[in-house]
């Protein structure tokens, strides 16, 4: 149904210009605009963020930009993506995860979610200013409704749960904040997502602030996906005293937006989605017990982990359970590889070949422990 919602939305010409008239917006003319994505993939948006912020005179105008994304989980700039999110339940499901250039904690996006980002000169940033085109929005859909703006720039629904959360990106002359809108997403795959998958690491990477969520349509069942749209466009204008119509833009279009499509690749590459991750190091037990018998054995993982390459492995492991050298090959071989299941995988594959029998299933259950780890 989202799906379908949003195909009739992008059809609705009379209310939206065409992606040409939105360049020509962006490089000349007017104070204030308001553009709609028409992507729904979530590198390709991250990346006309990037775009507008480096090509646009936010000196001279302001934009608001409408976007939603298929499934995806987005870490801040400054987050450990092995603390943030269950990786291997994203796998499964066939969700992305994409570090975003912003500071900030990690978000669930689906089509049931809004974003909403607010660009500016660094002069103008005002956080509260852009909540209050939200909450201004919302009330005047429904008076019912019980929306406030907090302290840490969330807004709260009764209260207490959070329909919104708040990142930023502050540069030398310009400045962008976005936020979620929760209209209707799948709060039990959120609930699945946004949870680690790596125990016992240790960083200084920003961690997260877990709080209890909603969506609009639990408690206003009746409010639609282009009823929202416009009265957030139409409140923007009024905020900041801006007459723009909404403009349909395609960030796939390479004409319109040159070089987003590199900037999009940049993002979807591990070297920025796990490589920028801060420094951390992972302490944690592994479990040697062989299905096949009852005796419990265990081991413990050391690692340093910097720009997402292991800089150093120590695997404590009984020396009656595997002999040392072959505890202290598999070290060897880890160090200077990718903190990534799939990698770590292949390096280890090579060691096993080389043993046989008893020891062979020991040091293969000593392996899956260790690439478990890493999600």
């Amino acid at each position: 149904k989202t799906k379908v919602a949003f195909s009739k939305l992008c059809s609705a010409s009379h209310k939206i210009r065409k992606s040409s008239a939105a360049i020509s917006g962006l490089i000349s003319g007017e104070a204030g605009l308001v553009l709609r994505s028409r992507s729904t993939d979530v590198y390709q948006n991250l990346a006309l963020e990037d775009w507008i912020d480096a090509n646009v005179d936010l000196q001279q105008r302001s934009v608001l930009l409408l976007w939603r994304n298929r499934p995806a989980v987005v870490i801040g700039r400054h987050q450990n993506p092995w603390t943030e999110c269950n990786l291997p339940a994203m796998r499964r499901a066939g969700i992305p995860l994409a570090r975003r250039r912003s500071g900030g904690g990690t978000v669930f996006h689906d089509l049931g979610n809004l974003n909403l980002t607010f660009f500016t000169s660094k002069k103008a940033y005002d956080r509260r200013r852009n909540l209050k085109v939200i909450t201004d929005a919302l009330q005047q859909l429904r008076p019912q409704l019980d929306v406030q703006a907090t302290d840490r720039f969330d807004i709260l629904l009764n209260g207490r749960l959070k329909i919104s959360g708040t990142a930023s990106r502050l540069c030398r002359k310009s400045s962008y904040h976005h936020c979620t809108l929760l209209h209707s997403a799948d709060r039990s795959a959120l609930t699945e997502v946004l949870r680690p998958s790596c125990r016992g690491i240790q960083s200084n990477a920003t961690p997260s602030v877990p709080s209890p969520v909603a969506n609009l349509l639990d408690h206003a069942p009746t409010l639609q996906w282009e009823e929202l749209l416009n009265a957030l466009a139409n409140q923007y204008n009024t905020e900041f005293g801006f007459s723009a119509a909404a403009t349909l833009v395609n960030p796939e279009d390479e004409s319109a937006f040159p070089g987003l499509g590199r900037a999009a690749a940049e993002l979807r590459s591990w070297e920025w989605t796990f490589g920028k991750t801060p420094k951390f190091s992972v302490q944690t037990a592994l479990d040697l017990t062989d299905n096949r018998s009852s005796v419990r054995s265990s081991g413990r993982l050391h690692a340093e982990v910097k720009n997402g390459v292991i800089e150093s492995c120590e695997l404590d492991v009984p020396a009656d359970w595997l002999p040392r050298q072959l505890s202290g090959e598999l070290s060897g071989v880890l160090v200077g590889e990718r903190f990534c299941r799939h990698r770590a995988a292949a390096a280890i594959a090579v060691l096993l070949r080389f043993e046989s029998g008893e020891l062979q299933n020991r040091l293969h259950k000593l392996c899956d422990s260790v690439v478990s780890v890493m999600g």
